[in-house]
C-alpha cells in the first residue's frame, strides 16, 4: 500500500489519526475553546483546527462516524463533505442532530472521519448514442428485492 503524503498544520494539536490498522477513515476531532450543544433539528460548524495541502490529483472526504449516527442521530448536513486540493482554510465539519435528544460536543470529541483519495479529471466526449449494455437503462430496484 502506498502512502500519500500531505503536509498539515494544526492549531488543535490533534492530527487525523486511524483507530484501527484497517482503516480507512482517520478520525477528525472538535477543536472547540467551549463545548457546543447541538439541539434536536440543530446544525453547527465544528472547528477541527485543521489546515491541509493535498497533493494535486487528491480530494479529502469527510464523512459522519457511524458510531454517532446509529447512537445519538448526528451526521454531517451534507452527507459527504470535499476538501479540494487546492483548499487552505480550516477544515470545519457540518453537522447536524437528527436524533430526539440534545447533544453535548466537547473539545477533543471525534466528530466525523476523513478518507484521502486520488481522483481522476473528465474529459467529456458528447455523443448521439451510448454503447448498449446487458443492463441498459435498468435503475433503482431493477435487480429485484
Amino acid at each position: 500500500m502506498e502512502n500519500i503524503t500531505v503536509k498539515i498544520r494544526t492549531a488543535s494539536g490533534f492530527l487525523p489519526a486511524y483507530e484501527t490498522p484497517g482503516s480507512a477513515g482517520m478520525d477528525l476531532r472538535a477543536n472547540l475553546e467551549a463545548p457546543i450543544t447541538l439541539r434536536a433539528g440543530e446544525r453547527a460548524l465544528v472547528p477541527t483546527g485543521l489546515f491541509i495541502a493535498l497533493p494535486r490529483g487528491c480530494e479529502a472526504q469527510v464523512r459522519a462516524r457511524s458510531g454517532l449516527a446509529v447512537k445519538y442521530g448526528i451526521g454531517l448536513v451534507n452527507g459527504t463533505g470535499t476538501v479540494d486540493s487546492d483548499y487552505r482554510g480550516e477544515i470545519k465539519i457540518p453537522m447536524i442532530n437528527w436524533g430526539e435528544r440534545d447533544f453535548v460536543i466537547n473539545h477533543g470529541d471525534r466528530v466525523a472521519q476523513m478518507v484521502v483519495a486520488r481522483f481522476e479529471r473528465v474529459a467529456w466526449e458528447t455523443v448521439s448514442a451510448l454503447p448498449e449494455t446487458e443492463r441498459g437503462e435498468g435503475g433503482f430496484g431493477h435487480t429485484g428485492v
